[in-house]
């Protein structure tokens, strides 16, 4: 009969997957703890097939944007979400990190002023808005 027991220091191959409330809580939480400014997160479930989260944060400078970017990638993965893509960071203006279920935008004041996503994502659209027969109609 196999031993089932997991000691100290071991894992085990049957860990759940994490939901993206936890993945969401972890960047928050990484956000925050690098002192980003103006964090919010939009919900893009229904509206999106991207992501089901997106995350929009500041930091005050390219080196602040920098560093966050790196610590909040090495906690995804750490706390074993897995790899993140990340674009942007050889410049540090506007870094992007995809972690699967969310998408992390980390910007300078100033770019992030300039392209003003949030107010692009946080319509309430759906991809039933763009149906062919309410696009005639309008």
């Amino acid at each position: 009969m196999p031993n089932n027991h997991i000691s100290e220091g071991e894992t085990s191959s049957s860990i759940e997957p994490h939901s993206t409330d936890t993945l969401l809580e972890v960047i928050i939480s990484s956000l925050e703890d690098d002192k980003a400014e103006e964090i919010i997160s939009i919900n893009l479930k229904g509206k999106s097939s991207i992501a089901d989260s997106m995350v929009i944060a500041s930091g005050r400078s390219t080196r602040q944007v920098s560093a966050i970017a790196d610590h909040l990638v090495t906690k995804i993965k750490k706390t074993g979400y897995g790899n993140s893509k990340v674009e942007g960071q050889e410049k540090s203006d506007w870094v992007l990190i995809d972690a699967g279920d969310a998408i992390i935008h980390i910007f300078r004041p100033e770019v992030r002023s300039f392209y003003n996503l949030e107010k692009m994502w946080a319509m309430d659209i759906s991809p039933d808005d763009f149906t062919p027969d309410k696009l005639l109609s309008s």
